[in-house]
């Protein structure tokens, strides 16, 4: 990004989030409360029926409160965005920004909690205490690789489903996009040679769900900053980095040679035209670094004319953005209320998006962005403000949340896919 263009950006980012009132969230009553008997239903003495009934049964209190449609964003601003351990007051106005997505995309209300606490075990006690107000979690800005402990203890101790989007949203994304662009350029998923730039929490679980859509475990190569995973390096690496060893030394150089996809998750401009040139024919380029990718669009473009890019910005084709997943991951988990997110869930989530995209793309999209889309190199992603998002993917998770046992809410998936047609529409028109 140029300069000037930064300059801009962060004058109106600015004026934005300063613009009154402050922030971007509010709470907004649901029920009315302008005359003496409704103060008396909403606060005391009538209140306190409620509070009996969910005493007696405490699934009650889906229908007596907001805790069935409420979400905890929760961070320690350990790693926000590329900003790094800033804090986590610094990284509110980034959990902010994730409650105005779900609300926009999957009409969902957030609490945004920023905890001042970095130690992993006792972060997860905190969590795991607020059970009661949530109906979900989902985990962000935590570092790598205490997010990992943490989610796996916050699952093991919660009945609610609890979700780290750095992890999961890119990883689910980043498969739907890999599957549509290698059935684009010809080559079988089996067959396909990986190369990661980056080893931290959006790598780990892009490279474990990659296997899970038949990418052979032999041949994803990880980078760290430190080079090649390998087993040389055993004592010195993590438990979750360890998975992805290879056996033998090599240069980025060395490993992109013939590779036939590039996944990006680390730092920008470290691709250069000559590697790119070097790897198979009709190479596949995730450069997912933000603001900055590995390598531009335009950059890859011009050094291989007949690769297919995808960045995680909005201003290049195939932008791979969270805002794809978890609003629709936890819209459809919601609705049957689901203990918890299971693999068969984010498989399902994967499908649901690759499919999409092979869909003729309706007016309102192509109004939306000023162009048209159809399925090729350039759209392999449907795009964050496509309506049709809301009512593909979450019914696709209530249906497997179903099937594997975990939904404690049986629904009419015909009538469920209805109703969030009319809950888009309504989205889409700022009702919500």
């Amino acid at each position: 990004m140029a300069h000037e263009e930064q300059v801009t950006l962060r004058t109106k980012a600015l004026e934005y989030h300063e613009r009154m009132p402050a922030g971007k969230v509010a709470v907004v009553p649901t029920k009315p409360c302008s005359t003496a008997v409704e103060l008396s239903l909403a606060y005391t003495p009538g209140v306190a029926y409620p509070c009996l009934e969910i005493e007696k049964d405490a699934d009650k209190a889906y229908n007596y409160t907001a805790k069935g449609n409420l979400i905890g964003v929760i961070s320690n601003g350990t790693a926000v965005l590329g900003l790094g351990d800033i804090g986590p007051l610094a990284g509110k106005p980034v959990m902010e920004g994730k409650g105005v997505l779900f609300k926009r995309f999957a009409d969902i209300d957030v609490f945004d909690l920023e905890v001042a606490e970095k130690d992993p075990q006792k972060f997860v006690d905190i969590v795991s205490a607020l059970e009661p107000t949530f109906g979900g979690i989902n985990l962000e800005d935590i570092k790598a690789p205490e997010c990992f402990f943490i989610e796996r203890e916050l699952i093991k101790k919660m009945n609610i489903p609890v979700f780290h989007d750095d992890q999961h949203g890119t990883s689910l994304i980043t498969a739907a996009a890999l599957l549509n662009a290698l059935e684009l350029v010809h080559k079988e998923v089996g067959q396909s040679k990986i190369v990661f730039s980056g080893a931290g929490a959006a790598a780990i679980a892009c490279a474990k769900l990659l296997q899970e859509i038949g990418i052979q475990r032999k041949n994803i190569f990880m980078f760290d900053s430190e080079g090649l995973i390998t087993t040389a390096r055993l004592d010195s690496l993590n438990e979750y980095k360890k998975e992805f060893a290879q056996e033998n030394e090599s240069t980025l150089a060395e490993v992109l040679v013939g590779a036939d996809v590039f996944i990006g998750v680390s730092k920008g401009n470290i691709l250069t035209p000559e590697l790119l040139k070097g790897m198979a024919r009709k190479p596949i380029i995730f450069a997912m670094a933000n603001p900055n990718p590995e390598i531009t669009y335009d950059e890859a473009k011009r050094a291989v004319p007949d690769a297919i890019i995808a960045t995680g910005r909005s201003d290049y084709p195939n932008q791979v953005n969270n805002v794809l997943g978890f609003p629709f991951i936890f819209r459809g988990a919601l609705d049957v209320r689901a203990s918890r997110i299971t693999l068969n869930m984010k498989l399902a989530a994967v499908k649901a998006l690759a499919a999409l995209a092979h869909e003729p793309v309706p007016q309102e999209v192509v109004e939306a962005y000023g162009t048209s889309f159809e399925f090729g190199p350039d759209y392999i992603i449907p795009k964050p403000f496509d309506p049709r998002v809301l009512y593909h993917v979450a019914p696709a998770i209530a249906k497997a949340a179903m099937e594997d046992g975990v939904a404690r809410k049986k629904i009419d998936l015909a009538r469920y896919r209805k109703s969030l047609q009319t809950m888009a529409q309504n989205l889409a028109e700022g009702k919500f």
